[in-house]
């Protein structure tokens, strides 16, 4: 069994994978707060998650995968500020937080499988574990770290040493600011919710020992974690804007509980950016899967433009990106599928496809290094086709999830002119000799007739404007 080596947030380097339990790898996953459509952002988060989860499988491992569903107590704002984001999409839309719930996970799931992302073993919705989460936050307050207010159990980190770990924050430095915390009956500013006591509207509300309430955000991963993985697991994941708060609060309280480091492993994607900003309704750039759909792209080629890009780094989203991931991965499916019944390879071709696919496995080992990846499966498809080259990319797409062995449905050719293909193709031949001159003149030819080229690596796409 190969060797796999992940990047920690929590000590801030690579690591030899270890699991506490081998075969099996234990992972818990922070899921979708189900008040709104999941954006390419996020779904980005997830395709990371699926990378992580297929690797594992692939390499040999049994997993014991675990993700929420947050259908309660994420408040407006990622701290203890503004309303539960449930309750205010149910009176928006004037509907019930259950009915938002079903309606908006539903379309989350389809996503999900539209990007071909594995499902996790264990689905968890928190307003299902209520009960265990009621028991956690008694403990906590039985052991001195959560305080009552008039509004809720707090989280006290001053009792907590180790809290920052995971961001580096200084907690000298912001315990030297309490004064200006603005609930006045907090010990300090950065103390955070266990559970919220209910105004009497408040829609979704459970009895507990401090009254009608519902549960803190951080709380749900913490209680669910804990159902189903136990006191240690191998592996956390969420997005990096997990880190500050949710995740560092998620640490704090289960190892305030249990007396000891609970997750070995803290692994977490980057922003997703567009046009090189952030991504905002008030600009007008926040894209769904479905808005891809509806503009002509393969979820699939969404999926391909994510692997472009490491986990770690910030990816920049832009349509002509998109174009150019959408032709590679059409071309790259060609290339694979035309294969299947190709004649069988030589030995020199065979020696050469084994070192591929060894580059291809050592690169998804290290800290899932999915574009090198690519970049080797390239080098292996320029290889004369041969019925084995088909076999390894299929066996390899367990990694990949790109449904590399199945063929492009065909346009119809009457989609674009005849006169109009010649013209592209005369330009992709003036491009090959690099006369650019020539190459321009055709663009405007092109751009003339109505026509938009988008050039890749590995050829073109023509696209009526």
């Amino acid at each position: 069994m190969k060797t796999l080596k992940f990047y920690n947030t929590l000590t801030r380097k690579k690591e030899d994978l270890a699991p506490i339990a081998p075969p099996v790898v234990t992972t818990y996953s922070c899921g979708p707060t189900v008040y709104n459509y999941a954006h390419i952002g996020n779904l980005r988060t997830y395709v990371f998650m699926d990378e992580l989860r297929r690797a594992l499988k692939y390499f040999g491992y049994d997993t014991k995968s675990v993700m929420n569903i947050t259908d309660v107590g994420h408040l407006t704002s990622d701290g203890d500020d503004g309303e539960d984001k449930m309750q205010s999409a149910a009176e928006k839309q004037h509907k019930t937080p259950e009915e938002i719930a079903n309606f908006y996970s539903e379309v989350f799931f389809k996503d999900l499988a539209r990007l071909n992302i594995l499902l996790p073993e264990i689905i968890s919705k928190a307003t299902d574990n209520i009960s265990e989460m009621i028991e956690f936050v008694e403990k906590l307050v039985e052991l001195g770290y959560g305080y009552e207010t008039d509004d809720g159990i707090y989280f006290d980190i001053s009792k907590f040493s180790e809290y920052g770990k995971l961001s580096r924050c200084n907690i000298e430095d912001a315990l030297a600011g309490a004064r200006v915390a603005v609930n006045a009956q907090k010990r300090h500013p950065a103390d955070f919710a266990l559970w919220k006591k209910a105004e009497k509207n408040h829609i979704m509300q459970w009895a507990s020992p401090w009254g009608m309430g519902y549960p803190g955000w951080h709380i749900e991963c913490s209680t669910m974690s804990k159902k189903f993985l136990g006191d240690r697991f191998d592996i956390h994941t969420g997005g990096v804007d997990h880190i500050p708060i949710h995740h560092e609060n998620e640490i704090a309280q289960s190892e305030a509980l249990e007396g000891h480091r609970v997750v070995n492993l803290w692994m977490h994607g980057e922003f997703m950016l567009v046009d090189g900003g952030k991504m905002s309704k008030s600009l007008g750039n926040v894209y769904t899967i479905d808005d891809l759909v509806e503009k002509g792209y393969s979820p699939l080629a969404f999926r391909y433009f994510c692997l472009n890009t490491h986990y770690r780094n910030k990816l920049n989203f832009t349509f002509d990106g998109l174009n150019g991931a959408a032709t590679a991965y059409n071309r790259l499916r060609t290339l694979i599928s035309g294969c299947k019944d190709a004649p069988h390879a030589s030995r020199d071709v065979l020696e050469k496809l084994a070192a591929h696919r060894v580059a291809i496995e050592d690169a998804v080992c290290d800290d899932l290094n999915f574009p090198l990846a690519l970049g080797e499966l390239w080098g292996m498809v320029k290889l004369p086709a041969c019925r084995e080259l088909y076999d390894t990319a299929v066996k390899l797409d367990d990694l990949l999830g790109l449904e590399l062995h199945k063929p492009l449905e065909q346009k119809p050719a009457a989609d674009i002119p005849e006169n109009v293909k010649a013209i592209a193709e005369k330009r992709f031949a003036a491009r090959q000799n690099k006369n650019w001159a020539e190459s321009d003149a055709l663009r405007a030819e092109l751009d003339a007739l109505g026509y938009t080229v988008l050039d890749s690596k590995t050829g073109y796409e023509l696209k009526k404007k």
